[in-house]
């Protein structure tokens, strides 16, 4: 076999999540399945550079981790031992049974478990993304830590904190119902959209440790994809992350500053990408079940079909926005489906519908954002100076700050 251990890291990798999701089945505690499957995995270190990876993957680490911890209760307890390694090592007949069990419906069921328990509704969103991280994705806490922004202390600290709570949830382990299922991959698409989001809003300061986010919800969206292929809203999902990450190359420059999406170099934008995330959604679109991922989805193809953002076609995203508006109503939408509103039917009519959203978006950067460029496109200079102030003050980021004093330079005279 090939020197090259990266196939093995990949060939890992891609079985984590089974292989976790299976021996937390058997064993119903998420601290043994994660030791269980690394001490496989130590194993598989060892023997698969010598002998070659086994027919499959996931099923060879749930044996031999699963053996691995029935060893270690042996011992504690003064039983008797399992066979030697070498014996363990060469498990390729004796996995045949074990394969026959984790077929693709075992397989869906455990992990669809697995990242359930993950975003268990009693756990804060920040918590369920931080152990998702841990035991679905294999992230060790410092790669967490450094791309939450937070000591690593206190990372450990959160997700000790979230598999507790799992603990005193006592969630069932048996395979969930329709019904239940339809609800929990809900839970877990939202989970993956609020990961993409995390990574998706870092600065070109931060790229380097929150970028690789984007990726991981890519991946787990796949993932979910692969577990249920004939389900639109999980197309959908994942159009809109492979859509949206696609202009990641093209949103910041040299220096930093954040690049409109009106201003940014198309050429840069990740065609492959694009091209899978149009794929998916035409496929989720032929399903004629219509949900939130899947308009947002279609909302960025417009985008990212468009050649020059004079081809944008806002009238046909307006219309979206009012789509996903009724199916899903919420002030930040609203927003959104204001900045087509803009383009389609003036600054005046867009200032209108937002200024009932100042209550509920009081603390929301982007509100006084886009309150202050319609002010300023309509000539009220100093409203739309008051308006960029406050989006300075509330933002997020020192780029978000820095691109919203742009805006007071230009408008002239003092700015705090």
């Amino acid at each position: 076999m090939s020197e090259d251990p990266r196939w093995i890291d990949a060939a890992l990798t891609s079985a984590r999540p089974q292989a976790v999701a299976a021996l937390l089945r058997y064993f119903r505690d998420l601290d043994l399945a994660e030791e269980a499957f690394q001490e496989a995995c130590l194993r598989a270190l060892r023997t698969w550079p010598r002998n070659g990876p086994p027919r499959d993957p996931p099923a060879w680490l749930v044996f031999v981790g699963r053996n691995v911890a029935i060893d270690a209760v042996r011992r504690n307890s003064r039983q008797t031992a399992l066979p030697p390694e070498e014996q363990l090592s060469d498990v390729d007949d004796a996995e045949s049974d074990l394969v026959a069990k984790l077929d693709d419906a075992d397989y869906r069921d455990d992990v669809l478990r697995l990242l359930f328990i993950c975003c268990h509704p009693d756990l804060p969103s920040t918590q369920q993304i931080a152990l998702a991280l841990r035991v679905v994705s294999g992230l060790s806490v410092k790669q967490i830590a450094r791309a939450f922004l937070v000591g690593e202390a206190a990372m450990e600290q959160r997700i000790t904190r979230a598999k507790a709570r799992v603990a005193q949830a006592d969630v069932p382990f048996e395979a969930p119902g329709a019904v239940e299922r339809a609800e929990r991959l809900g839970v877990v698409a939202a989970m993956i959209y609020l990961l993409f989001n995390e990574g998706y809003s870092a600065t070109s300061a931060t790229t380097a440790t929150r970028a690789p986010l984007c990726e991981e919800a890519i991946r787990l969206a796949r993932l979910l994809l692969r577990l249920f292929p004939a389900e639109p809203e999980i197309m959908g999902l994942t159009a809109l992350l492979l859509l949206q990450d696609a202009r990641a190359p093209a949103r910041f420059d040299a220096g930093g500053a954040v690049i409109l999406l009106e201003n940014q170099d198309r050429s840069l934008w990740k065609r492959g990408a694009i091209n899978e995330g149009l794929a998916l959604l035409d496929k989720a679109i032929r399903h004629a079940r219509t949900g939130p991922y899947q308009i947002q989805a279609a909302i960025a193809a417009l985008h990212a079909r468009a050649g020059t953002p004079e081809a944008t076609d806002w009238r046909q995203i307006d219309l979206l926005y009012a789509a996903l508006e009724h199916l899903q109503p919420s002030p930040v939408v609203t927003l959104n489906r204001a900045v087509a509103v803009s383009k389609v039917r003036g600054p005046e009519t867009a200032l209108a519908m937002i200024e009932p959203l100042e209550q509920r978006l009081s603390g929301y950067f982007h509100f006084f954002g886009l309150r202050g460029a319609l002010l300023m496109q309509l000539g009220r200079t100093e409203e739309a100076r008051t308006a960029f102030n406050r989006a300075v003050a509330l933002a997020n980021t020192a780029a978000e700050a820095a691109h919203i004093r742009e805006h007071l330079d230009r408008l002239g005279g003092t700015r705090k």
